[in-house]
């Protein structure tokens, strides 16, 4: 029997890579601090617990890098994505899922499996030297020990930023007289009607006054070591935006395009505030881009100055919570591997890729690095031209450091069609013959790199577990 490989931290990650692992044969030890420690986010001490949205975004996988890196990670057994199907709740043409259903499946598949040993104890240091094969998978809340643990050995100090988390609305407290269901566009995704989103019209009156309530509205004071924190501008609080111009949230979150009020067809709002199902009974619903640093107290009034919020009861108020990542481009190799002591493998959020679906993949490829690597194999990572390649090949390299000595750049992402290489030859016209143009050419190129993905994804699958004997 080989050693086990210790897997620290119990997020989507965590027991992405976990699951990758046993599944090759492979035991593993995962730590997971709570409920020993909590955190400023977490509620529960469930593993993979979603503290912030509940949705894993598109699900497109011709047209969307997201949706993509789904059908790649359901190619490769990923548990996190298997999860997610199995508690689905409608979200036009995301993939959303019910939370609480969400994080018991992971939990109970995770702690019934023969190979996974779990324990619930809080890691403040680097692991000892016997531990010599590790994954560090705590996420943007790592613990600060173990993040100042980690710091000291790199010699490089880890960036941070703010991520912030919207409000929840109890769906029976939504004024629906005044509200209607549409996705935006009509669009249907998986489980959905294409009637899957509560939206609330705002006029141009009733926006210009919500924009000067959070302008002037309290927020939450920062302690003096949080102040520099930059935010991501991904998951940006609304009146960070609101103070980047009046407009901002208009064509934000708070865009009212591809909306009609069906008991006002003919009076277009000037602005919509979307809120999305949040669990399967379909009882509680989020305010889609409504992450806020306001304080609780001044959430209930301001939100309630939406129309068809006026009586709303919420379930959980938005708040921030502190992230921290590597400078991965200069720390890891291209295996994930710390460069100053390869026995340490870091993964998920930590890396510097940001979102649960690109969190689990890299989770799922260092899963997959660490039990070829104990199994005395050489794995080869997956093809650039592939999403898992594309969100590594950033991570471990993809990045450009800037040309002056000033603070460094490299910053969370998000997959995206930017990360993949260029086409040698995108396509120019449609199958009828008749040339591409504007919205139909950029779909098509999406829809050329999408299949070559999954092309060369297949080709990496067929070489059995993607490893090389060692040398």
């Amino acid at each position: 029997m080989n050693p086990p490989i210790h897997i620290i931290g119990g997020g989507l990650a965590g027991c992405e890579a976990a699951w990758q692992t046993v599944g090759r044969g492979v035991s593993v030890v995962l730590h997971e601090m709570r409920p020993v420690r909590g955190t400023a986010a977490h509620k529960t001490s469930g593993l993979a617990e979603l503290v912030c949205s509940n949705s894993f975004r598109s699900d497109d996988p011709e047209h969307n890098a997201v949706g993509l890196l789904h059908e790649e990670m359901r190619k490769l057994d990923s548990l996190v994505m298997r999860t997610a199907d199995a508690h689905q709740v409608p979200a036009g043409g995301a993939l959303a899922v019910d939370r609480d259903g969400f994080s018991a499946a992971i939990t109970a598949a995770l702690e019934a499996h023969p190979l996974v040993t779990v324990c619930r104890e809080e890691i403040t240091d680097l692991p000892p030297e016997a531990w010599d094969n590790v994954i560090v998978a705590t996420g943007p809340l790592t613990s600060s020990a173990l993040a100042d643990a980690i710091a000291k050995r790199v010699g490089e100090e880890a960036l941070a930023f703010f991520d912030a988390i919207a409000p929840i609305v109890h769906r029976n407290s939504i004024d629906m007289s005044v509200a209607w269901l549409q996705s935006r566009y009509d669009k249907t995704g998986p489980g959905g009607s294409g009637a899957d989103y509560i939206n609330c019209p705002l006029s141009r009156d009733r926006y210009d006054a919500f924009i000067d309530a959070l302008l002037a509205g309290q927020k939450v004071a920062f302690h003096d070591w949080e102040a520099a924190t930059p935010y991501f501008d991904g998951c940006l609080p609304i009146e960070v935006m609101a103070e980047r111009g009046r407009e901002t949230l208009r064509h934000g979150p708070m865009k009212p395009f591809g909306l009609t009020n069906p008991q006002s067809p003919t009076l277009k709002p000037y602005a919509v505030v979307q809120l999305r199902q949040d669990n399967r009974l379909g009882t509680l619903f989020n305010m889609v881009g409504f992450q806020t640093k306001l304080t609780h107290g001044e959430q209930v009034r301001i939100f309630r100055t939406i129309p068809g919020l006026e009586g709303a009861e919420f379930a959980r108020l938005g708040g921030l919570h502190r992230n921290t990542f590597l400078n991965a481009p200069k720390l890891l190799d291209e295996t994930l591997r710390l460069k100053a002591a390869p026995r340490l493998r870091f993964a998920g959020q930590i890396t510097g890729c940001e979102g649960y679906v690109e969190s689990a993949a890299i989770g799922l490829l260092a899963g997959r690095f660490a039990a070829a690597e104990r199994l005395g194999k050489l794995m080869k990572p997956p093809p650039p031209t592939t999403a898992h390649g594309a969100l590594l090949s950033h991570i471990t390299g993809g990045h450009i450091e800037t040309p002056d000595a000033g603070p460094r750049s490299y910053q969370p992402m998000n997959i995206n069609f930017g990360l993949f290489p260029p086409l040698a030859q995108s396509p120019s016209r449609a199958a009828d013959g008749t040339r591409l143009r504007g919205t139909a050419k950029t779909l098509a190129k999406k829809c050329a790199i999408s299949r070559r993905a999954l092309g060369d994804l297949a080709l990496w699958i067929a070489g059995g577990d993607h490893a090389l004997a060692a040398e």
